[in-house]
């Protein structure tokens, strides 16, 4: 399911699936899309930090057309102990291999990879990250 911000409409909560895992997409060329970010993590329950939440940054390729600082996007992954994958959606190869990627995370969240929990998943990252 696709949202454009948070909250989500109350009046359709009985119909809506369990939520897994939330998947904030930056796009690195504007800044509205971040400060959207921003405003829509309020609305995010504490308990999803624990290795459900991840930033999705696209168009990293354009480099000239950032109007977002790495920096900034970074911290923000930081600050909620949530990973960061940077990707450019244009190119089929990255476009594939990001697809696969979240949807490994995916399953890791949803719990059907045995002995592997969505916080151990992130606390393997987060060590990789820091050597």
């Amino acid at each position: 399911h696709v949202a454009s911000s948070l909250p989500l409409p109350p009046e359709r909560d009985h119909l809506r699936p369990r939520i897994d895992m939330i998947v904030f997409m930056i796009d690195i060329k504007s800044k509205y899309s971040f400060r959207n970010v921003e405003a829509s993590l309020a609305y995010v329950d504490a308990s999803f930090f624990l290795g459900k939440v991840c930033f999705l940054v696209t168009g990293v390729g354009r480099v000239n057309c950032c109007s977002i600082e790495t920096n900034a996007i970074c911290k923000l992954g930081a600050t909620y102990c949530s990973p960061v994958l940077f990707c450019e959606l244009e190119l089929e190869g990255i476009r594939v291999a990001t697809a696969q990627r979240l949807l490994r995370m995916l399953q890791i969240c949803a719990g059907h990879i045995p002995g592997v929990s969505a916080l151990s998943f992130v606390s393997l990252i987060r060590n990789s990250d820091d050597d």
